[in-house]
């Protein structure tokens, strides 16, 4: 089988031809989510293509109606399930800082400043960024994004 190399958040790893990068990702301890079991229907194992998309198969049907679903800002986002790689030379970012688990957990650090960004699970929102303070507006928005994510996936 052929072996390509990529870069992770400038880590080099290796992987074989065509696999998708969800199993790169956990071949190599790499933190990732996959709260729809990898079904390209949440962006909670999404990245970021930084260089060599020509690299990596193009999007599917479903990765593009998930990603026009999500609020993720940043150019070269994919959704790591749905993507193979089939080529050397891609670079890849990964989103910085944590994804929240729980409206509880989010409720528990109002009126605190977040140590690092604060990230919708499933939508790959960011909620709060690091260094600001957590406000009810954050729950308010995760509870939001939550139900949205929760009627567009009964829909699929």
């Amino acid at each position: 089988m052929t072996t390509i190399t990529l870069s992770i958040d400038n880590k080099q790893i290796e992987a074989d031809h065509n696999v998708t990068l969800l199993s790169v990702f956990k071949a190599n301890d790499v933190l990732i989510d996959q709260i729809c079991g990898g079904q390209g229907m949440c962006a909670s194992c999404h990245f970021f293509v930084i260089d060599g998309s020509d690299s990596l198969t193009a999007p599917t049907q479903q990765e593009q109606m998930t990603l026009q679903f999500t609020k993720i800002d940043r150019p070269g986002a994919r959704l790591a399930c749905q993507t193979r790689i089939v080529g050397n030379g891609v670079v890849i970012g990964m989103p910085q800082g944590t994804f929240v688990k729980s409206t509880e957990y989010l409720e528990q650090e109002i009126g605190k400043k977040a140590q690092q960004t604060l990230i919708h699970p499933m939508t790959g929102e960011i909620l709060v960024e690091a260094g600001k303070l957590v406000m009810r507006s954050a729950l308010e928005k995760m509870k939001e994004a939550s139900n949205k994510f929760a009627a567009n996936f009964s829909k699929n």
